[in-house]
């Protein structure tokens, strides 16, 4: 039996914690560690550049265990630590420490959880003044399980009520919170509300990106909005039926013209994107896009530690059965972390999107956004938790991307 048990009064979202005893042409990217990189060269963030978010927000409780319990045991968590979660304010906390302007909207309650979130976000820098607060019920919550054998982690997630509703949020607000932005953000949690956001982004022309972590109600009626995607490791097979990943990488973009690239993340094993070529083509010649991706993976710098990233030319890329498309091809790898280094897992993949939000707006080049990104994204995995590992634009690790 698997027992939540009462736990004494912590300092929520503390820092700290409690822990318990125990022969076509391709372009690369590789960072280059040098002493002559130093925090000093760091550029400024972009000007006036404002991150909009919606979506999920929640409190954290995470225990460190020696190794995922079976059905019915008792075991002992070797440590402990709570602070704010949920994949939206996750990424909006990168993207603030990264330097960007960032707003959230989303909803708790009027509790102790919900007031120590609010105080965790505006600490890092983060605008909760869209954000709806509840007289009565309950602010989300989630219980993470870390094993510290696997390296892995369990959720279990419990939602805040009331939901939030459109009505929620007003005209006014909802116009004030899209004043000025350069890019919106949703992770589909809060679906209704998000397409109320989206039509009027779109309408202004504002550049949305979609986190699609998995199908959720909702999602089929915002992707149409979307201008960036970025997916978990087989989404695009689910949600295109295509059976490869890259062969479904070329659907999704099809089936979504406003689309300008979807990447695909695979934890240890990298990043794959697709991005549409703002130019036809003409050349009559098509590439096949699973033999381009073998041709990349034998291309790829393995003997670094850093992340780097590997690219095609702009071709036709050709996916059989699925159609044929004009666009570029990047393998991207993730940071060989040490085993040691290695602690938690959990929102990497919110830390991946906060930097590609960062990347989007700084005009990064997707060679160089790949790497970064899995570097903002390796930085997050060394702490327990989703934000404690979450480095800010002046970390030493993050230097060689920005300059």
């Amino acid at each position: 039996m698997l027992c939540f048990t009462h736990v004494p009064p912590l300092p929520l979202f503390s820092t700290s914690g409690i822990y318990l005893p125990a022969s076509r042409r391709f372009t690369s990217f590789r960072i280059r560690m040098s002493s002559s990189s130093s925090i000093d060269s760091v550029p400024p963030p972009p000007d006036n550049a404002i991150v909009l978010g919606c979506g999920g927000i929640a409190v954290d409780f995470l225990a460190t265990v020696d190794s995922y319990p079976q059905a019915d045991d008792k075991i002992r968590s070797t440590s402990l630590k709570v602070q704010g979660g949920g994949n939206a304010a996750n990424a909006l906390t990168c993207a603030a420490r990264l330097g960007l302007n960032s707003r959230l909207i989303s909803k708790v309650a009027n509790d102790s959880q919900g007031k120590g979130m609010l105080e965790e976000l505006e600490a890092d820098g983060v605008d909760t003044s869209f954000i709806v607060v509840s007289k009565e019920g309950n602010s989300p919550f989630t219980y993470i399980l870390v094993d510290n054998q696997t390296k892995t982690r369990t959720c279990i997630h419990t939602p805040g009520d009331p939901p939030m509703l459109p009505t929620d949020l007003s005209q006014s607000s909802m116009l004030s919170a899209l004043d000025r932005a350069s890019i919106v953000y949703f992770d589909v949690r809060l679906h209704e509300t998000a397409l109320v956001i989206a039509k009027e982004a779109s309408r202004k022309k504002i550049p949305i990106l979609v986190d699609t972590e998995k199908k959720r109600d909702g999602l089929d009626d915002l992707l149409p909005f979307a201008d960036y995607v970025v997916c978990p490791e087989n989404f695009p097979q689910t949600w295109t039926e295509v059976s490869s990943t890259a062969g479904a990488l070329v659907s999704m973009l099809l089936r979504l013209p406003k689309l300008k690239f979807v990447i695909v993340t695979s934890g240890e094993h990298g990043c794959l994107m697709v991005q549409r070529a703002s130019k036809e083509v003409f050349e009559s010649q098509e590439t096949d896009i699973e033999s381009l991706l073998e041709t990349l993976k034998h291309r790829k710098d393995s003997t670094t530690t850093f992340p780097t990233c590997v690219s095609s030319e702009t071709t036709k890329l050709k996916a059989n059965g699925v159609g044929t498309m004009t666009g570029r091809l990047f393998l991207g790898t993730a940071e060989k972390i040490p085993p040691e280094e290695l602690v938690d897992t959990t929102g990497a993949g919110d830390a991946f999107i906060g930097a590609v939000l960062y990347a989007i707006c700084a005009g990064m080049p997707p060679e160089k956004m790949l790497p970064f990104a899995a570097q903002v994204a390796g930085c997050s995995c060394r702490a327990l938790g989703a934000r404690t590992g979450l480095p800010h634009r002046t970390d030493p690790r993050l230097v060689p991307f920005l300059v």
